[in-house]
């Protein structure tokens, strides 16, 4: 159904968000065995397509914020983990050398960083959208840490149920999008921002 103007395609990344979310916490809390990793692996990259699209589009859209999340995901959470899953399983496989995985841990601290940096930008948000946000906020740093070696991988139930949290706001707010455009009115209620956007006032002349 075609609305006319450029449509939002915000609800794609967010259904590809989810999809990573779900399935980090099928492994960080053992509902799968780690065989499933280079399946995995295959999974991230089909979301990295969806997800370096929505990045550019919604950088050509103007939104700073969305736009530039959804870009350093695509790279980062999903077509650089992707890799390295099947780069692991194969070096496990055919018995390579010893690899110090920490490094991974060093590249995640960044980009936590940088999405608690960004945070306070959804404030302007839908709650459900910003509901995505926060959760992820307390996974990515457990990632990063439990990587860097700073702390122990019985983290990953903690990692792993908010990335679950993350991915079912995430699908929340995709589904709110979609109906709540298609439908012109409020389907899906996502919650008002934190902080109004600014009102220009007009001057009667």
């Amino acid at each position: 159904m075609s609305q006319g103007h450029a449509a939002n395609p915000g609800p794609a990344g967010l259904v590809a968000l989810a999809m990573a979310c779900f399935t980090f916490y099928a492994v960080h809390t053992g509902k799968v065995e780690g065989s499933c990793i280079p399946l995995l692996g295959i999974w991230l990259l089909g979301g990295f397509i969806v997800q370096v699209i929505v990045g550019v589009m919604e950088l050509n859209h103007g939104n700073v914020l969305g736009g530039n999340v959804f870009t350093f995901f695509s790279a980062f959470f999903m077509f650089a983990t992707g890799a390295e899953l099947i780069f692991k399983y194969l070096a496990g496989a055919y018995g390579w050398p010893a690899i110090d995985a920490r490094i991974d841990g060093w590249a995640w601290l960044p980009l936590a960083i940088a999405l608690l940096c960004w945070t306070p930008g959804y404030f302007k948000s839908p709650l459900s959208l910003l509901g995505v946000v926060l959760a992820l906020d307390i996974a990515v740093p457990v990632v990063a840490l439990m990587d860097m070696g700073v702390i122990g991988h019985e983290w990953h139930v903690v990692s792993g149920n908010f990335l679950l949290i993350a991915g079912i706001f995430g699908l929340y707010t995709s589904t709110g999008v979609v109906l709540n455009t298609v439908y012109e009115r409020t389907i899906i209620p996502m919650g008002g921002p934190l902080i109004k956007p600014k009102t220009v006032a007009t001057i009667a002349k």
